[in-house]
């Protein structure tokens, strides 16, 4: 061993000591009953992409597409082979210490052509034995119903999200995992991050379906001023469609003796934190206008019946209406809100000046300009990925911001991590020793803390990933697991990371 790897290596069982000894200090700062897991989701982790009856979902369908934009070339038909190795990865979650862990259902898994087709019963069984295997280490399950993919024959069927017809598939599919599951699942997820989905898949055309318009992206269909908001309001109204079904069938037990789960459902936003560049008032606004477009987009009329204001303003006509009989489903159509937050940026206005073009600049994005510099600062420390700047006050500021807004309904921080870039000269020794997530999720740890202290109603903790995975269209260029994936050989071998998660959750969980 060399004399630069005997220093780092030093260095680094400092560093982790140091930070023990932090937390030994804070062992009081999360509720007794907080959870503290880990994440994945379906396309990224299970593989086995045609087996036992699965049927061919979009993003099977847009990863063999020639021209896609995956940046490696690569696919998830066999991803880290979770399908095949849940209970190695099970194992892996005790060993962490974890009590509960968030995983998606592949809905073409379940039902391969929607509802236009037969249950797949092979697909049911995996998940059961999935959902007891977890129980039997005393890992709670949180289940996603669809993490961003769905059955390819609602594309081609009916055009997806484009379609009201959307809502009775997806309504129809989550009371088939209510119904198969829900009698050990206790906390259910109806979609996670749709304004990524939307503005991605119809806006700038590089998720599936792949629709857009110029100026937005160049593909062969769509319209990126107005679809965007038309799948939108189909994704909300099948969320209170699924949320319908489990309160009236499965949920209120104390008013329906028949409906006997009496478990919880919400819905996943991808929660940046935008900080007005200056203390401006129009900056301010600008900064309030980018999480109207993002975030309220989707829990404003879940909640209060209604589109944000400043959507209103902006879009007029653009903007879906909620018919009468909608607003009235349409009231605290949730039990929390699931947190997915990374990054934080710097927001200007755009409405009266003129910006670069950019994300957020248009009129159908709410005309604002972000940004991860302010006078060539960087709003926190530079990380591998641009845009993923190390922020971690961003944390506590955006659950203190929904905390305001909606009145501390539940949240539950359902992805939070650190990514490292998977470069030609990477050596498997360099990425397991993680000092920088380390860093990272000791920073935003003890931010969240501070937010809980404060009052927001926090339930739990996850951290994006357990594993190194498939990453949409970064492909397996970057790895945010705990644990190190060889991809030719399948093997997990735990990272500093993980090491330091397990002494993280044994100072702050309280055992029965």
């Amino acid at each position: 061993m060399d004399v630069a790897l005997k220093l780092y290596i030093g260095f680094f069982l400092l560093y982790m000591l140091s930070l023990e000894q932090s937390l030994s200090n804070n062992s009081s700062s999360f509720p007794s009953n907080f959870f503290f897991g880990t994440s994945s989701s379906a396309y990224q982790y299970e593989g086995a992409y045609l087996a036992d009856g699965k049927g061919l979902n979009n993003w099977d369908v847009y990863s063999h597409k020639p021209g896609n934009l995956i940046v490696d070339g690569s696919n998830a038909d066999i991803a880290v082979d979770h399908y095949h190795r849940y209970l190695e990865d099970t194992d892996l979650m005790h060993s962490l210490g974890v009590n509960s862990y968030r995983f998606s259902i592949s809905w073409a898994r379940i039902l391969p052509k929607g509802r236009f087709g037969e249950i797949n019963e092979a697909g049911i069984k995996f998940y059961n034995n999935l959902i007891d295997g977890l129980l039997l280490k005393g890992i709670e399950p949180f289940i996603t119903l669809t993490h961003i993919d769905f059955p390819q024959e609602l594309e081609d069927r009916y055009g997806s999200w484009l379609s009201p017809e959307s809502q009775e598939d997806f309504a129809y599919y989550a009371d088939i995992c209510f119904k198969s599951f829900g009698d050990r699942v206790k906390y259910w997820v109806t979609f996670n991050e749709p304004s990524f989905q939307v503005k991605l898949g119809y806006q700038a055309g590089t998720f599936p379906p792949s629709r857009c318009s110029k100026p937005f992206g160049n593909c062969t269909y769509g319209d990126s001023e107005k679809e965007p908001f038309i799948a939108a309001h189909n994704i909300i109204l099948a969320h209170i469609a699924a949320v319908h079904i489990y309160r009236t069938k499965y949920q209120l037990k104390h008013f329906k003796p028949w409906a006997t789960q009496g478990g919880s459902l919400g819905i996943v936003l991808h929660c940046f934190w935008y900080e007005p560049i200056s203390n401006s008032v129009a900056d301010k606004l600008a900064a309030e206008r980018a999480q109207s477009f993002s975030i309220n987009w989707f829990l404003d009329p879940i909640i209060f019946g209604r589109y944000p204001q400043e959507m209103q303003d902006i879009l007029g006509s653009i903007l879906p209406e909620f018919s009468k009989t909608e607003k009235q489903k349409l009231n605290k159509g949730l039990d929390f809100i699931g947190i997915n937050h990374y990054t934080s940026f710097y927001v200007r206005n755009c409405m009266l000046t003129t910006c670069e073009p950019g994300k957020g600049t248009s009129k159908t994005e709410g005309y604002w300009a972000q940004s991860s510099q302010k006078n060539g600062i960087d709003i926190g420390e530079p990380t591998e990925l641009a845009g993923m700047n190390v922020y971690p006050q961003g944390m506590e500021k955006i659950v203190t911001y929904l905390k305001d807004r909606y009145h501390n309904v539940p949240m539950i921080i359902t992805e939070n991590g650190y990514g490292d870039m998977n470069k030609p000269n990477s050596t498997t020794e360099s990425l397991l020793h993680d000092v920088e997530r380390i860093k990272y999720l000791a920073g935003y740890l003890d931010a969240l803390s501070t937010a809980i202290k404060k009052g927001a109603d926090v339930r739990g903790y996850f951290v994006w990933s357990l594993l190194d995975n498939f990453e949409w269209n970064d492909g397996y260029t970057i790895r945010f697991g705990l644990h190190h994936v060889d991809y030719k050989t399948l093997r997990r071998t735990p990272k500093s990371s993980a090491t330091w998660y397990r002494n993280f959750i044994s100072q702050h969980i309280v055992k029965d």
